[in-house]
C-alpha cells in the first residue's frame, strides 16, 4: 500500500513542478510587462524627427530625407543613408553622385 502511494506521489511530481513553473514564469512577465509601460519612451525617439530642411518630397514615393543626388541615399523618411544614417549630408565624405539609368537618360 505505501508503495502505490509513493508511485501515485511521484508520478504527481512533474505536473506539480510544471504548474508551479508557468504560475512563477507567469508573474515575472506581468511585472516585465509593467516595466516597460512605464519605461519613459522619450529618450529612444529624440533623434528619430529629420531636419525639416532635409526632407524633400518626390511625386509617387512621399518624404525623402537627405541629398537625393547621392549614390548611398537609402531614398526613404526614416533614413537618409547606408554609409551614414544619422547626417548631414552636407560636406559628408562619402558622397558619390549617382549614376543615371537608361530611363533617366532618355527623359
Amino acid at each position: 500500500m505505501l508503495k502505490a502511494l509513493l508511485v501515485i506521489a511521484i508520478g504527481f511530481l512533474p505536473s506539480l513542478l510544471s504548474l508551479w513553473m508557468m504560475r512563477r514564469t507567469r508573474r515575472s512577465r506581468l511585472r516585465m510587462r509593467q516595466a516597460a509601460m512605464n519605461f519613459p519612451l522619450v529618450q529612444g525617439r529624440q533623434n528619430l524627427r529629420p531636419v525639416e530642411g532635409d526632407r524633400y518630397y518626390l511625386e509617387g514615393v512621399g518624404y525623402l530625407i537627405g541629398d537625393i543626388s547621392c549614390k548611398f541615399n537609402a531614398r526613404s523618411g526614416y533614413m537618409r543613408c547606408a554609409v551614414n544614417p544619422e547626417g548631414p549630408c552636407n560636406g559628408c565624405r562619402h558622397y558619390e553622385p549617382r549614376e543615371l539609368t537608361s530611363n533617366e537618360k532618355s527623359t
